[in-house]
């Protein structure tokens, strides 16, 4: 006879199933997923992971992952000078969509063309975190449409006036003619070096 599933391996087998497949289960999935032999059962371990908060229902009905993040181990740190005796020990669970992405609700990605912002190590083909909702300080990155064209440059305020800057000296300095709209500041910035 099969050990009755918990909710923590419920859990695990839901989250797998989704990072694999990059969408949820149908129910007919789940009760094997679950090792269940009936709908209801599943019906009943899908209401308790929306009252602990692991899935929501959408406007639609549908279900969704609401409190998962897929986190993988950070293990240590590695010199980037010179070579020290590495240690390899399991310190803590890192979900990358945390570390990276503060006010996921305000948040959204772009992937990067040209050159211009080289010197701050972003590099066309990189991804970058935009949050819409913050007031950019001097010296942020921001996403501004100057004059009806967007780009990613640095913000400068001086004095009473603003412009942007790029991190590459092929480039000049972008002072708006007629309109600047800030549509977001620059959180973070991806690079995948393997297909």
């Amino acid at each position: 006879m099969k050990k009755a599933r918990d909710m923590k391996s419920i859990e695990q087998a839901l989250v797998a199933f989704y990072r694999n497949q990059k969408r949820m289960p149908t129910y007919a999935e789940m009760m094997d997923l679950f090792e269940v032999r009936s709908k209801s059962v599943v019906s009943y371990w899908i209401e308790k992971l929306i009252e602990k908060g692991i899935l929501e229902k959408d406007a639609q009905g549908f279900l969704k992952l609401s409190g998962v993040s897929f986190g993988i181990p950070l293990v240590g740190n590695v010199a980037a000078g010179l070579p020290v005796s590495a240690e390899e020990n399991a310190h803590d669970v890192v979900s990358m969509d945390e570390y990276l992405v503060a006010r996921p609700d305000s948040s959204f990605l772009l992937r990067v063309t040209g050159d211009s912002m080289i010197g701050a190590g972003i590099m066309e083909g990189d991804l970058v975190v935009v949050e819409r909702d913050r007031q950019p300080k001097n010296g942020d990155i921001v996403l501004a449409e100057v004059d009806g064209e967007w780009t990613m440059k640095y913000f400068r305020r001086q004095g009473r006036g603003v412009f942007l800057e790029a991190a590459n000296p092929a480039y000049s300095t972008i002072h708006p003619q007629s309109e600047l709209k800030i549509g977001g500041v620059i959180a973070a910035s991806v690079r995948k070096y393997l297909m």
